[in-house]
């Protein structure tokens, strides 16, 4: 199961001291409560793991968590970008934004190193500016980053989720499996020669939504277009992930509840 720690609005499921220490805002917004840690352990009685959501960045939408966390002024949550400008007492532009990487990768091992084998991946999303930001051999960078969500469990398997534009093209080595993030079209994945179920070294791995977009219902498809799009992407040695609408409450809204159980029952 994936489940999201938090993204953009700044609240989190989960206490993290370093994060509050850096944002120093009172009452935090981040839960006392500390919901991953308790699914994990839950899933694990079940034989089920546990991979966590986050994004690679400040909380766009919480401004002065970006401001704190230094991903601003170059951070700009409305182009969900960054425009890179000189930070106070810079004398030149860290388009890397360097500061702001070694503040997330410190919240980051925060949770993991608590976690530690309850957490078995991370999902980490909004990896769109690689090229500037991660990739290169001078630290922070994908491997800074990848050892800080590994910091608690070596055996942990991460995503770098770049978009949709390429949702199979690993952005780095220091990735274990596709992001394979997909929102419209379903690519055929037959495409890759030879068929196997890795990809430059990374896991095949599909992500999509059952309903009308992410955490929306109705169910979009019939069950047996999921059913069969599951099937084969297993039959290539694939996974496939397929979010689902949650209610206030904490059920899956019941048609994709369905949905699932008819994927589930159909292999």
């Amino acid at each position: 199961m994936i489940f999201t720690v938090g993204q953009n609005s700044g609240h989190y499921c989960a206490p993290n001291a370093t994060y509050d220490a850096l944002v120093g805002r009172t009452p935090s917004k981040l839960s006392q409560r500390d919901l991953i840690g308790e699914c994990g352990s839950a899933l694990a009685k079940a034989g089920i793991r546990l991979i966590a959501y986050l994004p690679s960045h400040a909380p766009a939408r919480d401004h002065m968590a970006a401001e704190r966390l230094r991903f601003t002024p170059a951070w700009d949550a409305r182009a969900w970008g960054f425009k890179p400008e000189p930070l106070p007492g810079a004398e030149k532009t860290d388009e890397r934004l360097s500061e702001a990487q070694r503040n997330w990768e410190a919240v980051i091992r925060e949770w993991s190193l608590r976690w530690g084998a309850l957490v078995a991946g991370w999902w980490i999303d909004g990896c769109y500016f690689a090229d500037r930001m991660y990739r290169g051999t001078t630290e922070p960078n994908f491997a800074s980053l990848n050892q800080a969500l590994k910091s608690g469990n070596a055996a942990s398997i991460v995503a770098f989720n770049g978009g949709t534009a390429e949702p199979f093209t690993p952005l780095t080595e220091w990735q274990d499996y596709t992001a394979g993030e997909v929102a419209g079209e379903f690519p055929v994945p037959y495409q890759w020669r030879p068929m196997s179920r890795f990809i430059n070294g990374c896991q095949l791995h599909v992500l999509s939504f059952l309903g009308q977009s992410w955490g929306l219902g109705p169910p979009r498809f019939s069950w047996a277009f999921v059913a069969g799009y599951t099937q084969e992407l297993n039959h290539l040695g694939g996974v496939m992930t397929w979010d689902v609408a949650i209610s206030g409450k904490g059920a899956i809204d019941r048609p994709l509840f369905d949905q699932l159980k008819r994927i589930g029952a159909s292999h």
